[in-house]
């Protein structure tokens, strides 16, 4: 819509909060048999995707989001050498995988090839080539047809980086409990999954209902979360895993890990991943 200071994105944060994102400029809008994808510059953000009138990533703080989904789980793995990654169309989720040296093949499947191709073109200042990288494999297929498909045992590390629970149809089965089933099947016995669940503030019902469906399947769960200028809100991140407890991990081990494998990051060092799993879950 237009204002006095010209276009801008009234984003639903909430089912009663909205907030107000002033657009620099607009890329492309795709209306793509799953989804309303639109790529635009934000002012204060930088180059964003917005996915149905949900800000996905934007060129400012993406960095913290995608540090706090993939590297708790990375390093929690004493040797993660194939990855699968769900969703994570922009490729930045493929970008911080790709960083560990560990890493032989890492899977990246997204269902919109749209949001593939349009992140390629536009959002390089996100993905940094990682579609390029000869490790990646991406593919464009539904994730949990894809999972299904997969063999036993298949990944030591699954990361699920989709839309939020309650934002639409599209990512919804992904969260159930047979589909978490079905990744821990995929999953070595000492593999580790890592999950973004939306926020538990403003969502604190759909957010515990991932949550459950993640400990009927695990036998150990972490939990933590991080405020998202961006997002206007938290955003939770739960991370599982039957041989490993993300809690025993010490901020020395997750940087000593990070470092042997030639790890840089933004954000996220030891302390402050320690900080983040000691802080609780905000519930509205």
């Amino acid at each position: 819509m237009s204002s006095s200071d010209g276009l801008v994105i009234i984003e639903p944060v909430s089912e009663y909060t909205r907030q107000i994102l002033k657009l620099k400029k607009i890329y492309a809008v795709e209306k793509t048999p799953y989804q309303e994808v639109v790529f635009a510059e934000l002012e204060g953000f930088g180059k964003a995707l917005i996915i149905d009138e949900f800000v996905q990533s934007t060129e400012k703080d993406e960095f913290i989001y995608h540090e706090l989904l993939v590297h708790p789980a990375m390093a929690l793995h004493p040797e993660p050498k194939r990855v699968l990654i769900i969703g994570g169309g922009e490729g930045a989720s493929l970008r911080e995988v790709l960083k560990h040296a560990t890493v032989e093949e890492a899977f990246m499947v997204d269902i919109d090839e749209k949001v593939v191709e349009f992140s390629k073109r536009f959002l390089e200042v996100m993905h940094r080539g990682s579609f390029f990288d000869p490790r990646a494999r991406v593919v464009i297929m539904d994730g949990l047809e894809y999972v299904k498909k997969t063999a036993d045992g298949t990944f030591d590390v699954v990361i699920m980086d989709l839309t939020d629970p309650y934002a639409g149809p599209t990512a919804l089965p992904l969260y159930s409990y047979e589909a978490f089933r079905e990744i821990k099947r995929i999953l070595k016995p000492d593999g580790v999954m890592a999950t973004q669940a939306g926020s538990s503030y403003f969502y604190p019902k759909e957010y515990r209902q991932v949550k459950e469906n993640i400990e009927k399947n695990f036998r150990h769960i972490a939990e933590y979360w991080a405020w998202m200028p961006s997002f206007a809100t938290n955003v939770n991140f739960i991370v599982a895993s039957d041989a490993y407890d993300l809690y025993g991990l010490s901020g020395e081990m997750f940087d000593t890990r990070l470092k042997s494998r030639n790890v840089n990051t933004k954000y996220l060092v030891g302390r402050r991943l320690t900080a983040h799993l000691s802080m609780g879950v905000l519930y509205g």
